[in-house]
């Protein structure tokens, strides 16, 4: 399970989610076990923690 630090950081991976930039340049994240679309970002910076797609980090559909 990913834990913030306090210093800017997570450490740790976040589990079953991966996370992709749309065409309008915000970040979204995805449920990896069930597909659904999950949290958008708006600020144009992608999650921290969060396992970019295609990335081969987690499991498939882990």
């Amino acid at each position: 399970m990913a834990k913030n630090s306090g210093s800017g950081f997570r450490k740790g991976a976040v589990t079953a989610r991966t996370q992709f930039q749309r065409d309008d340049g915000h970040f979204q994240k995805r449920n990896e076990r069930t597909g659904h679309f999950m949290q958008v970002k708006n600020d144009g910076k992608p999650f921290k923690g969060v396992a970019k797609e295609p990335d081969g980090r987690d499991a498939p559909n882990a």
